[in-house]
């Protein structure tokens, strides 16, 4: 597996000798902004372990948020805010994070390879990969780095919305999340547009 997905980075640097690798955390949940990240290793960078965020362990993504952090060529994490979320849309939200975060890195890319089936509109040309995340090194880092920060993001929320358990669901939709909707409702950080057929099914 490590091999396979440094080996693939090191095929498009044939091609594209400054690439860099986006990932998006927080499609899914009820509450919270998007995250995203964008990260370009140099040739010769190997880390041990790297996967998929969601096939990681919390303290395993923890560990290698530093380490990748430390030896990446550059990396930037940017966010889609609740408030754009609605707005857009979760997906154009999401886009819209990828694009932050690849045209904030302090270095400019080539190139940029994006996890899932569709590519950010910006600046810089690349394409979807999809399943991206157990593919390439690059959008592998980019997964750990945007699940790491958007769940210490959520951990901070936790302390400013303590009703909601934050800390304990990060916002998706489990059994808890929606007992402490039904007790206390909404908060200022919940995707409204994500609840209404919940709501509107509790009405009839």
């Amino acid at each position: 597996m490590l091999s396979d997905l440094f080996e693939y980075d090191k095929n498009v640097r044939t091609r594209y000798s400054v690439f860099c690798g986006l990932d998006e955390a927080g499609r899914g949940p009820l509450a919270g902004d998007v995250y995203a990240a964008a990260v370009i290793f140099d040739n010769d960078t190997v880390i041990e372990g790297l996967n998929d965020s969601k096939k990681l362990s919390e303290k395993k993504r923890e560990a290698l948020f530093d380490e990748i952090v430390d030896k990446a060529k550059a990396f930037c994490i940017a966010t889609a805010s609740v408030e754009e979320i609605e707005q857009l849309n979760i997906l154009q939200a999401a886009m819209l994070a990828m694009k932050r975060a690849a045209e904030g890195l302090d270095i400019t890319p080539s190139y940029a390879l994006a996890d899932g089936n569709k590519f950010p509109d910006m600046s810089i040309i690349g394409e979807p990969v999809v399943k991206g995340d157990a593919t390439s090194a690059s959008i592998a880092a980019a997964s750990v780095l945007a699940k790491v920060s958007r769940d210490r993001y959520m951990k901070e929320i936790a302390e400013k919305y303590p009703d909601w358990q934050f800390e304990r669901h990060k916002g998706y939709g489990t059994k808890l999340h929606y007992e402490m909707l039904d007790k206390f409702g909404p908060s200022p950080v919940h995707r409204m547009s994500f609840l209404k057929k919940y709501y509107a099914a509790k009405q009839k």
